[in-house]
């Protein structure tokens, strides 16, 4: 029984080109060193003793120096190739992340996390185009999966060592290993994978326009967008306001704050893969799967206004991870199929913008909201903002439907 069943999992993973498996490798090792990301609300209010408000200004530096990155990296992707921008944006960022715990004033910390997220950010739609080129059609949904599979496997093991290495070093160990995970992993890839260009546009296809259409009137994909940010913006409080919450409201350390966030990623890790790979072999409806996810997350957050028993925090998270299971690989996949060949940076850039978008807005918001009123309205606020991304996937739905 226990074999069948480790067959079928392994299964999953079967049919992937060499190249991915190692996007997936370089993308495990720069993610496991990011463990200063679970840590960095934390470092900034108890370490370097800055109030909530300035907490959430310097995250808002870090939300927009992401959001041109994305950009910047989109453009330049379908420019001058995916490739470079991927050596450039992880090799820069990884010693730039190495400086930055050298940098405590409000002022600098805000100038800095802008540079380095303008940079490291670049990485992302680069590297979403690369799984366009790299991995098979029939394959891409699961390349997409296997990628974000080694995101949250290397969030397993980041987070928990994350809280280790704060008590037995104190957070500058944390700048130091994110910035060599990031410069490791580039020097893998470069070393790996030889430069492939993107596959040229046939305009022979009838599949194919040979006038691309406009990004700024594809109004499914803008509606997409939305879905994405709020469903990011939401999600990301995990980072935020969470560890904070974990630890004001029920005295919890950073490695049990770790050990909570781990969770996340040793459930995505036994269980994305299977559940996208059962709902692509049944040909399920990929804006219901982002559905299904928008749900979860909601009663991920208003399972916190039962704040009486500290077990609804494991409860919240697991609630919250099956919300991004079913809906971030395939918010990803709908995103790169709706781009046009020779568009994909551009499309993609703009994808990853509402993640960067997500991440200004989801710290100042939470943060301001605990700031004025508590915890509480926060996680109401929250939960009511997931119920609103399911009621437009029923109208994403219906659009694309109608196309």
């Amino acid at each position: 029984m226990l074999k069948t069943a480790l067959g079928r999992y392994i299964n999953n993973f079967k049919g992937f080109t060499r190249e991915v498996w190692i996007l997936a490798l370089i993308t495990f090792i720069n993610r496991a060193g990011t463990m200063v990301l679970p840590f960095l609300s934390k470092y900034l209010k108890e370490d370097l003793n800055f109030s909530y408000s300035e907490v959430g200004w310097i995250m808002v530096a870090f939300g927009l120096g992401s959001m041109l990155g994305s950009w910047i990296g989109g453009k330049l992707s379908d420019k001058i190739g995916f490739y470079k921008i991927m050596i450039f944006s992880l090799f820069t960022s990884g010693i730039l992340f190495i400086l930055l715990q050298y940098i405590t004033s409000f002022w600098g910390l805000c100038i800095a996390m802008f540079i380095i997220m303008a940079i490291s950010d670049m990485f992302r739609p680069a590297m979403f185009v690369s799984l366009s080129v790299y991995a098979k059609p029939e394959n891409r949904v699961r390349a997409l999966s296997l990628v974000r599979l080694a995101v949250n496997l290397g969030f397993t093991a980041g987070p928990a060592l994350g809280g280790l290495i704060i008590i037995g070093m104190g957070y500058s160990g944390l700048f130091w290993i994110d910035g060599s995970s990031c410069i490791i992993a580039i020097l893998i890839f470069a070393l790996c994978i030889k430069e492939k260009k993107k596959t040229p546009i046939n305009i022979a296809d009838n599949t194919i326009s040979s006038v691309p259409k406009s990004i700024y009137k594809d109004k499914a994909f803008w509606l997409l967008l939305f879905i994405s940010f709020v469903t990011f913006m939401v999600f990301l409080q995990i980072f935020s306001t969470l560890p904070l919450y974990h630890n004001e409201k029920f005295g919890l350390s950073e490695f049990q704050t770790g050990m909570l966030l781990s969770i996340n990623g040793l459930l995505v890790f036994l269980l994305e893969m299977p559940i996208v790979s059962t709902l692509e072999r049944k040909k399920t409806n990929k804006i219901k799967s982002i559905a299904i996810g928008s749900l979860f997350i909601t009663l991920g957050y208003y399972i916190l206004l039962l704040d009486s028993w500290v077990g609804i925090l494991t409860i919240s998270i697991i609630f919250l991870t099956f919300g991004e299971i079913f809906s971030f690989p395939f918010v990803n996949a709908v995103a790169l199929n709706r781009a046009p060949k020779g568009q994909e940076g551009q499309y993609m850039g703009f994808y990853t913008m509402s993640f960067s978008l997500a991440h200004i807005v989801s710290s100042k918001t939470g943060l301001e909201i605990i700031a004025h009123y508590n915890y509480q309205v926060n996680w109401l606020v929250m939960g009511t903002l997931g119920a609103l991304s399911l009621l437009c996937c029923f109208w994403l739905n219906k659009m694309i439907r109608n196309e």
